[in-house]
């Protein structure tokens, strides 16, 4: 079985390429939402954010308190990479069971944002990077969350790998930029994928 890493940064539309795979019978692994559910879950590394955040990182009932957490991770590089070196461990053995459940698949998919930032494209064989131009991908932000300025979005890509970068460490590129098509690049992807899965074996 392949794993294939899937990245890109905010606004490029990862999600939306994720489920054209998904409509193709290939198990699709959502880092971002898992890392959340780990953390709501793990009870070792609940005990570490307490450790690290205070007390008020659970609220009295036992839940995840994400906006105390963001109000302290936000504008504070330090204090965003002390979370993410904490959350990403775990979500990295999270994968790794949850691959072993799809063993019997040719080849499966991991979503994350932070794929380089976390080291995680070490347990992917390929990755795949979603490209967007920049004023496209804030235009659909923009769009999709009206809670946030352009001013939170930038900020935001600010603390993520350069697009340059993440497309000169992949091996596959899809262009997802309202000119060229996206279901023949991933069904070109898709076939790839399956043959080279079959090679593998």
């Amino acid at each position: 079985m392949l794993k294939i890493g899937i990245t890109g940064g905010i606004g490029v539309g990862k999600t939306v390429v994720c489920r054209m795979f998904a409509l193709l019978g290939v198990p699709v692994y959502d880092a971002d939402a898992r890392a959340k559910w780990v953390m709501q879950h793990d009870a070792a590394l609940q005990q570490e954010l307490r450790a690290a955040y205070g007390p008020g990182a659970f609220t009295q009932a036992g839940e995840l308190d994400r906006v105390y957490l963001t109000g302290i991770v936000f504008n504070d590089p330090e204090r965003l990479a002390q979370l993410n070196a904490l959350v990403h461990p775990h979500v990295g053995r999270d994968f790794t069971e949850w691959a072993a459940l799809h063993a019997g698949r040719p080849y499966v998919l991991k979503e994350a944002a932070l794929m380089y930032e976390s080291e995680s494209w070490r347990q992917m064989d390929q990755i795949i990077a979603v490209s967007a131009p920049l004023a496209l991908r804030i235009r659909r932000l923009l769009q999709r969350d009206a809670h946030r300025t352009e001013k939170d979005i930038r900020s935001i890509m600010a603390r993520q790998l350069e697009e340059e970068e993440k497309i000169a460490r992949s091996q596959h590129v899809i262009y997802n930029d309202d000119h060229q098509l996206l279901i023949p690049q991933v069904l070109k992807l898709h076939e790839e994928f399956i043959l080279q899965s079959q090679v593998k074996r």
